[in-house]
């Protein structure tokens, strides 16, 4: 006999839009609800430009996270394709989650960015807030009155501090996502972490490395491709990789690449390291840059390096 399911124990899937501005620490929060790190991550502004799916198991429930780029004032065609990108996966999503940054010294006012963006999501979207970065603000008793300033601004279905980057309150939010999702059968089999193929996570991890160690003026300009990607053969025991690095001026260039070749060299060997640790096996991985001027704001440039129509959505 098979016990029938009452509301309280049925199955729940669904997707949650991870929503807000740049650098509130979103793709953090994906890293962390997943544990595993998926999502690149650096102190510079508009790091994500796409879409990044990861799926949390849990007994009763899948997750399905999706982290999207900051909502910001876009200054090219790139920036407006990756505000429409987050707004289509808000649109699109069973909850949204809008992450903000509660800053070191909270203060009891509604920050005018977030305002902006809670404009934007329509009266009947389910939406979670999400208090993040709780851990730098050393006087405790200050939260409270923003969460109430806040709370007092939409009728959310929960509002959760935490801090994603001590993933302190990760479990507390999956437990208050859980009962919000729709009842119904898994969307992707038990051991599906992502739907990104490994070659886009290669370029994503080549960019985090040349991110971390670029000046301000260069790392917009910045874009990776995989030019190939070889699996180990009986021959060839190494996955073997090679990554452009477009950038789009030539000075920049020079500055990537780094005198005499030591930045390049550098950026290759961090990015190898955690391409390794990815795979789970040795990986040769070869580097190079192009000068691609302006790309970031020519629809044809924009498509070939992968901000056109992403592979997940083809």
């Amino acid at each position: 006999m098979t016990k029938r399911s009452t509301k309280k124990d049925a199955f729940r899937a669904g997707t949650v839009a991870i929503f807000g501005r740049p650098n509130v620490g979103k793709s953090t929060l994906l890293n962390a609800l997943l544990g595993e790190r998926i999502a690149i991550t650096s102190h510079h502004p508009q790091t994500t430009r796409d879409r990044i799916l990861g799926v949390v198991h849990r007994p009763n429930a899948q997750v399905v996270m999706i982290d999207t780029p900051g909502v910001h004032d876009a200054k090219n065609r790139l920036g407006a394709r990756m505000n429409a990108e987050a707004r289509d996966v808000a649109a699109s999503a069973d909850i949204v989650l809008l992450v903000i940054d509660v800053g070191m010294t909270p203060r009891p006012t509604i920050d005018p960015r977030d305002a902006a963006i809670l404009a934007m999501l329509p009266d009947n979207a389910k939406v979670v807030l999400a208090v993040n970065k709780i851990d730098r603000v050393k006087v405790k008793h200050l939260l409270l009155p923003l969460l109430e300033t806040y709370g007092a601004a939409r009728d959310f279905a929960a509002i959760v501090p935490l801090s994603a980057r001590r993933a302190d309150g990760a479990e507390r939010l999956l437990t208050a996502l859980e009962p919000l999702l729709p009842e119904g059968d898994r969307l992707y089999d038990e051991d599906v972490l992502t739907d990104r193929p490994l070659r886009f996570f290669a370029a994503e991890l080549v960019r985090e490395a040349a991110l971390s160690m670029m000046r301000e003026e260069v790392p917009h300009g910045i874009a990776c491709v995989v030019e190939r990607f070889e699996e180990p053969t009986k021959s060839k025991k190494k996955t073997e990789i090679s990554v452009a690095i477009h950038v789009a001026r030539e000075s920049h260039k020079k500055i990537v690449v780094g005198r005499a070749g030591a930045m390049i060299k550098e950026i290759g060997q961090a990015a190898r390291l955690r391409i390794e640790e990815l795979l789970g096996q040795p990986v040769h991985l070869e580097t190079h840059v192009r000068v691609t001027p302006e790309w970031f704001d020519k629809e044809r440039d924009l498509r070939e390096l992968g901000y056109g129509k992403s592979e997940v959505d083809a």
